[in-house]
């Protein structure tokens, strides 16, 4: 994750320095800022206002730590909160170091995970909020983040939490394999509100949520000043001919030649998903069988980069070859995993 954490004194200036150590060492990429007058080697000094700079985090960051008094960080993201699907994470430490308090996108944004990550290693006091953590019940957002699914219906989500928090039985099915009991709550049998995993569209329920799995990334070529639009219809062409819909995507992938190829990137930024881009090294390495091209290899040095890019972005196997059209390739591949009840 990308955080950047925010302080207004000396005292906050370090203890914003701690939480980031710690954070880096977890493998986050850590940006701190600090006043001019306490910025040291490292921090960024802080020349907008908090409401602009958590403007600026909330387009750029996956989440914001406020080291500072919790009003401040609450004025601060307000004009910017949309949805828990889009926000990024905000949590406030205060100076001391005693608490940690997650305020927006506990669940699916990760706050309250970083919350008791800190927590335990600053030490501090991870003050949870959200009704399921407080309840010690199964929380359907944290489920399906953990397992790279996507909610279809976030109204039916809120609406299997109150039925937990209610003490009604919630349904459970899925065409994936399960590892795990199953928790206290849920049922294999009949309901009238259940959670259905599925590509499909089924609904075994009378009210059902259904939770995509996220499985397939792709992998895409194109010759240079592609626009977006073509790209996009080239791509839904290609998916709508392999059964596979957009909530199924993890990823867009290419080769690193490409990084700031414009069309790809728009693309990837108007469907809110990952571009990632791979050396010819990187590509060379990925297991599995590819078409190769005489072409391809001499311009890129890789004989294959639609299907070994999907490949590596994906962590599995290839699922459709390459299709080519008008100057742009496509391949999918795909990881077959069970969901894991932890």
């Amino acid at each position: 994750m990308i955080v950047w954490l925010l302080s207004y004194t000396a005292r906050g200036r370090a203890l914003a320095a701690r939480a980031a150590d710690i954070l880096t060492a977890e493998g986050h990429a850590c940006q701190t800022f600090a006043l001019p007058k306490f910025a040291k080697a490292g921090d960024e000094p802080l020349t907008l206002s908090a409401t602009d700079w958590a403007g600026r985090g909330f387009a750029q960051a996956d989440a914001l730590l406020f080291c500072c008094a919790s009003g401040i960080a609450v004025r601060a993201i307000a004009p910017h909160v949309r949805d828990k699907r889009r926000d990024p994470a905000v949590l406030v430490l205060d100076e001391g170091g005693a608490f940690v308090i997650p305020l927006l996108s506990g669940h699916l944004g990760g706050a309250n995970a970083l919350a008791v990550d800190l927590g335990n290693k600053l030490p501090a006091t991870p003050v949870l909020t959200t009704a399921t953590d407080v309840n010690h019940l199964f929380a359907v957002d944290v489920f399906a983040k953990n397992n790279k699914l996507f909610i279809e219906d976030m109204a039916l989500c809120k609406a299997v939490s109150a039925a937990l928090l209610a003490g009604e039985p919630v349904g459970f099915r899925s065409d994936l394999p399960v590892e795990g009991p199953l928790p206290q709550g849920l049922t294999t049998g009949d309901a009238a509100l259940g959670v259905y995993v599925t590509t499909g569209r089924g609904s075994p329920f009378p009210r059902t949520l259904r939770l995509v799995p996220r499985r397939c990334a792709v992998g895409l070529g194109c010759r240079r000043d592609k626009s977006a639009e073509e790209i996009e219809g080239f791509l839904l062409e290609n998916l709508q001919t392999c059964g596979i819909g957009l909530p199924e995507l993890t990823a867009l992938a290419s080769i690193d030649l490409k990084k700031d190829e414009p069309g790809l990137v728009a693309l990837s930024e108007k469907l809110d998903l990952p571009f990632r881009t791979y050396s010819a090294e990187e590509l060379k390495a990925a297991p599995g069988d590819f078409t190769p091209s005489a072409f391809v290899q001499a311009v890129t040095g890789v004989d294959s980069v639609c299907e070994r890019a999907a490949v590596l972005a994906s962590g599995g196997t290839l699922a459709v070859r390459k299709a080519a059209k008008n100057g742009m390739t496509f391949a999918l591949a795909k990881k077959e995993e069970a969901i894991r009840f932890e």
